[in-house]
């Protein structure tokens, strides 16, 4: 979430990528950030070591949201 907040205030789109676990801390650190609609994709918990057969179904479930989120955010 902090490096999307960091990535926008540069103007820079960015996405935030949070796991569903740690959604609710996401949307606590973009509201005291000052950017409650940064714009985020919300990914199944744990992606992290689920091994890269499993990153990459994530990766081809969430790619058309991720995009469409960037055009929102330029």
């Amino acid at each position: 979430m902090r490096d999307a907040i960091a990535a926008a205030r540069r103007e820079t789109p960015a996405v935030a990528l949070v796991t569903t676990k740690f959604s609710p801390q996401g949307d606590f650190v973009a509201r005291s950030a000052g950017m409650p609609d940064i714009p985020r994709v919300i990914l199944p918990h744990p992606v992290a070591g689920t091994g890269e057969k499993a990153m990459k179904m994530v990766a081809d479930d969430i790619v058309d949201e991720v995009l469409q989120a960037l055009g929102a955010a330029g």
